[in-house]
């Protein structure tokens, strides 16, 4: 059950995370600058999904590289949401940007992406076709215990939804055919990236980056991820400093990789992302569960069991962070 927030305790984590957006605006645009002296690159670009971590990433960029310098894609394909877009070009136009349209489905439908996904769909769901819609959800992690159990979301075309676990194969599967959306967002932006001699700006916040939450050599490719150590609470207070637009600012996070609504605790995180940020922050200066439960809302054992699940995740995608494997290091071309 969840408890009453101590104001003392909310004081505690609400100064943990709190940030001078100035300051913090011109650290990072000073480090985004040298950064790019380092690698001789004289732009940047970055795909714009309409976001609140991407649209703080544009403003940023323009600030660091001057907006004649930035290029922003928009990367929809057949299961995105058109308000992504709408959104992106009132992102772009706010900051002065170039901003292309890359449609992705047609190159993902050759490769196969919807029919394999779909296939493994039908393995649940023999009847899943045309005019059907779907997502994957996890269990709460704090009414569920051990692992989290993925399951699989579908509504016929009437608008009749049900609900299926979904077995490790299944899962996997799914997963395998829906990565190939980042990865070929990647590849897209690395082709414009090449053409103009610009670095790619990845857009992963602190949550995201410590849990996990991209797609190896997909949205996880990236020559700088300037708000990678930023809360995503410190990222909506960038956001109101720089300007973004108040339609981003009210905007649930989403994942825009199904055809069903999806939120990202849904998908992936146990709790909204406030929430998320008040238990990471706890956890990483080492805080009592009892401090962080009351600023959380929620009891001790709650916020073990939200600690729990961040230390599982950390686990299980500590791959995805490193480099690839040698069998011995290379010294000349060094790290």
């Amino acid at each position: 059950m969840s408890v009453r927030p101590s104001e003392d305790a909310k004081a505690i984590l609400a100064q943990a995370l709190a940030i001078d957006p100035a300051a913090e605006t011109d650290r990072i645009v000073t480090a985004l600058r040298q950064q790019l002296r380092g690698i001789r690159k004289r732009g940047l670009v970055l795909g714009l999904s309409g976001g609140i971590d991407s649209s703080v990433s544009v403003a940023l960029a323009a600030r660091a590289a001057g907006p004649q310098n930035v290029l922003c894609l928009f990367m929809p394909e057949n299961d995105s949401d058109p308000e992504s877009l709408r959104l992106g070009r009132l992102v772009a136009d706010t900051f002065g940007v170039e901003a292309i349209v890359e449609d992705i489905g047609p190159a993902l439908r050759a490769m196969g992406c919807y029919e394999r996904r779909d296939a493994f769909f039908r393995e649940l769901v023999p009847e899943y076709g045309e005019g059907w819609a779907s997502k994957i959800v996890i269990a709460n992690a704090l009414e569920s215990e051990g692992y989290n159990i993925s399951s699989l979301v579908v509504q016929d075309p009437k608008g009749k939804r049900t609900k299926t676990r979904m077995p490790l194969p299944v899962y996997l599967g799914v997963v395998a055919a829906t990565n190939m959306k980042q990865r070929t967002r990647k590849q897209i932006e690395y082709y414009h990236a090449d053409r103009l001699n610009f670095a790619v700006l990845g857009t992963p916040n602190r949550l995201e980056y410590d849990q996990g939450f991209f797609v190896k050599n997909g949205d996880g490719a990236a020559d700088v991820k300037p708000i990678a150590h930023l809360y995503k609470t410190q990222v909506y207070a960038l956001a109101a400093y720089l300007g973004v637009p108040e339609e981003i600012l009210n905007r649930p996070p989403t994942t825009d990789t199904y055809s069903l609504a999806q939120t990202q605790e849904e998908f992936y995180f146990s709790l909204p992302y406030d929430r998320m940020d008040i238990c990471l922050c706890g956890l990483n200066k080492g805080m009592a569960a009892e401090v962080v439960g009351q600023a959380a809302g929620l009891d001790a054992s709650q916020v073990e069991r939200v600690w729990a699940d961040i230390a599982a995740k950390r686990k299980a995608t500590r791959y995805l962070h490193l480099r690839p494997q040698l069998v011995d290091e290379v010294e000349e071309v060094g790290t």
